[in-house]
């Protein structure tokens, strides 16, 4: 294979790089060295992840979701919000949609450059427990929203050190075998949080993160009697929104809002992912 056509996209933060494989024809390829490599920031593409778009009997398309270390993931919403709008501006689906992926049938809805997709219904919500750290205590609240999360809410995200401390919980025995994702938040305003996220799988900070955004509305609903929608503004500027109903831990209907931009598609060719 000489080149490759995608697609590079940014869900308010998040970039992604998006491959139609309906025909299949990554198949032949190693995939764990292809994301790897390509996901390279400055040595290639660069990306938070990769998405490919194959063929359904149960939807209008079926995703396989990638983060950029080369590991699978169940969920990525941000991710979503970008498959959904790559598969309607690419005539595979039309603007309300489904598609399948490792945590179920995902629905959405695209509307321009914002898309809205409905998100698994959350599970295992604990909130205020403490986590034993080499430089001491921290008291964290944790739920699963299609990926494990860790929320942890502070008065300021501004002088966190979300890279350290955040990879010291993802790895923490209490998270074990899995690990978790990590988000710092503050209030920033009625209904709103700022939020910095440690993604697993990517093993750094990420400009934004959409199951994250959800773990971390979802708490706050639960801690300060918040309702729907809760807005969270992004390391990367951008605001996602949460719809939701329920309360006090139970919660349905959840949707994830924002922006799903396509920055450019072009050709990869066969030097940027072989050695």
């Amino acid at each position: 294979m000489d080149s490759i056509t995608f697609s590079k996209m940014s869900g308010s933060g998040n970039d992604f790089i998006v491959i139609d494989n309906r025909n299949q024809h990554m198949d032949g390829i190693d995939l764990d060295k292809f994301i790897t490599t390509v996901c390279q920031r400055k040595m290639s593409v660069g990306a938070d992840g990769l998405i490919l778009i194959e063929s359904s009997d149960r939807a209008d398309f079926r995703w396989r979701f990638y983060n950029s270390d080369g590991s699978r993931a169940e969920m990525c919403g941000n991710g979503a919000r970008c498959a959904a709008r790559f598969a309607v501006l690419n005539g595979i689906a039309e603007q309300t949609l489904s598609f399948e992926t490792d945590a179920g049938i995902v629905s959405g809805e695209v509307n321009a450059e914002r898309a809205k997709v409905k998100m698994p219904k959350p599970t295992n919500l604990r909130l205020d427990y403490p986590i034993e750290l080499a430089d001491g205590q921290v008291t964290v609240s944790s739920i699963n929203t299609g990926v494990p999360h860790a929320v942890i809410m502070q008065e300021t995200v501004e002088n966190v050190d979300v890279v350290g401390i955040g990879s010291a919980i993802r790895y923490h025995e209490a998270f074990a075998p899995a690990g978790t994702n990590v988000n710092f938040i503050c209030q920033s305003g009625a209904g709103t949080l700022e939020i910095r996220t440690y993604e697993r799988g990517v093993e750094d900070e990420t400009l934004a993160c959409g199951t994250g955004s959800i773990a971390s509305a979802l708490v706050a609903a639960t801690k300060l009697y918040w309702t729907s929608p809760i807005n969270l503004l992004t390391r990367g500027g951008e605001t996602l929104t949460i719809h939701f109903t329920g309360s006090h831990g139970s919660f349905d209907n959840v949707y994830l809002e924002g922006d799903a931009r396509i920055i450019y598609t072009a050709q990869l060719r066969e030097e940027a992912w072989r050695s």
